[in-house]
């Protein structure tokens, strides 16, 4: 407001001076005289003034037109000049425009025409950085995987846009299913962006895939450090992948690594049950019962699992039924009321021939939620007891047709495994195994195969059970059930 006023007093204050000297200039009267060689010339001062005026702007307009011949010499000889300077700004405005109509065609799922408006933007735009990427992005909308692999190559030229180019090209590679490339790409983009999150999880996951475990474990370390994963999640992560790395040394025969890859594990994450029992099985290479029961029990009390009964019975595979059913106390004095350890007392009390106690223990879960385990323990039951082999009969039947209780399933895709395994066989998913029951009834073992496997974890036997055939299982003695060695 202030500076306006200023300005209109100025302008007053010009115009009156201009107009008080041409006052001044008429009122002197007299003449000016002009002589040029032999000629004279006599004007009046205001006149004199007025081609005093006019030879300036004479001057002025020659200067403009020299300029300008100049500028349209300059311009044809490729110089900077403002004349390029204009066409440039229409230029790089048109560019610019092109390169909007083809973002919007991208987003609108329209990759031909995308393509096009970019191709224009290329011409009028000196922009690489900007053009190569949107049409490498443009193209793969198109499905042109060998147009976006040329533009993402022309990406890696650049230091602003070399990761871009990386990731893109790790994407093509993952499309192609060449994942040793891409393996070998994600490694390069986590170096040139480790605070990425998609990078990391894509390197993760090709880790895990190619079971390079202790880079993996550096991976979720990164992950957790920029703050991609939480902490408690990223740990046990860590101990699923030093459960996996302990594996596969042991499975080189690399025992002491092994073995301290396992014990890391269960340190990490006492409630992963397959990781406490290779922890119980190298504290057994020590002979040190003590720790083997230690880590078995935690585990037991935060998930129990019929692996973790199994282990504990090898920790004193020789010992008596009875001796058995004493130690075992820390685990089923833990959860009393969970089906698991309903189920495991009912097992121990058929290896010592409690046959009332096994009863009492099995009965109601065969009622309300009958499965294969429990059916059949309440077939050994009746065949100790000594029922009517019809009786026996009527519960392995009811056995075969049961649902096998809690499995390993997979949170994402709901398949069900055999055993315990980091990365889900159907989905690839990492971590994704939980024991519960499937949401169907598929089972993966026959019900003579978990009789089997009953009859094995009671007397200590930690292999497999082979499966037996039906009439085997229907006829199976009690004394062949619960024997102890």
């Amino acid at each position: 407001m202030l500076w306006s006023l200023v300005k209109i007093i100025l302008f007053v204050v010009v115009i009156a001076a201009i107009t008080f000297g041409a006052g001044q200039v008429i009122d002197t009267g007299g003449s000016v005289n002009i002589q040029f060689g032999d000629q004279e010339i006599s004007i009046s001062p205001m006149q004199a003034v007025l081609a005093i005026v006019l030879f300036i702007a004479a001057l002025w307009v020659t200067e403009f037109l020299v300029g300008l011949a100049i500028s349209i010499f300059k311009f044809f000889n490729g110089d900077e000049t403002a004349i390029t300077r204009y066409f440039g700004r229409n230029k790089e405005k048109r560019g610019f425009d092109a390169l909007t109509d083809g973002m919007v065609a991208m987003a609108a799922g329209e990759g031909r025409t995308a393509i096009k408006q970019i191709a224009t933007a290329e011409r009028y735009l000196d922009k690489p950085e900007l053009t190569n990427l949107i049409s490498a992005q443009a193209a793969e909308l198109n499905g042109d995987t060998d147009r976006a692999m040329k533009y993402y190559k022309q990406l890696l030229d650049n230091d602003r846009t070399r990761f871009v180019g990386v990731h893109g090209i790790m994407k093509q590679k993952l499309a192609d299913g060449d994942t040793d490339t891409a393996l070998k790409l994600a490694e390069k983009a986590f170096a040139l962006r480790p605070n990425h999150g998609a990078t990391l999880q894509t390197l993760f996951d090709l880790q895990t895939e190619k079971s390079q475990w202790q880079g993996a474990q550096k991976t979720i370390e990164a992950k957790v450090r920029t703050n991609n994963l939480p902490k408690d999640v990223g740990k046990r992560r860590e101990a699923v992948v030093a459960l996996a790395d302990a594996r596969q040394m042991l499975d080189a025969g690399d025992i002491e690594a092994g073995k301290n890859a396992a014990l890391y594990a269960n340190k990490l994450s006492p409630a992963l049950v397959p990781a406490a029992v290779l922890a119980s099985e190298m504290y057994m290479l020590d002979n040190n019962k003590r720790a083997a029961t230690a880590v078995l029990k935690k585990a037991w009390g935060a998930n129990p699992h019929p692996d973790l009964a199994a282990a504990l019975a090898e920790v004193a595979p020789d010992e008596t039924p009875g001796a058995r059913l004493k130690r075992f106390g820390v685990l089923t004095k833990q959860h009393p009321d969970s089906s698991e350890t309903k189920l495991l007392k009912a097992e121990l009390a058929l290896a010592d021939e409690d046959f009332p106690a096994a009863r009492r223990a099995a009965r109601e879960l065969a009622q309300d939620e009958p499965t294969t385990r429990s059916l059949t323990i309440m077939a050994a039951i009746e065949k100790g007891e000594g029922a009517s082999e019809q009786v026996v009969r009527g519960w392995l039947n009811k056995a075969l047709d049961a649902p096998r209780g809690a499995q390993w399933v997979c949170g994402n895709c709901s398949n069900i495994h055999a055993a315990w395994t980091p990365r889900c066989e159907n989905c690839a998913g990492f971590d994704t195994l939980a024991w519960k029951v499937p949401p169907t009834s598929a089972d993966l073992q026959s019900s003579t195969a978990m009789l089997g496997f009953t009859a094995g974890m009671l007397t200590g036997e930690t292999e497999k059970q082979p499966d037996v055939d039906v009439q085997e299982a229907e006829i199976i003695a009690p004394d062949e059930t619960v024997s102890s060695n």
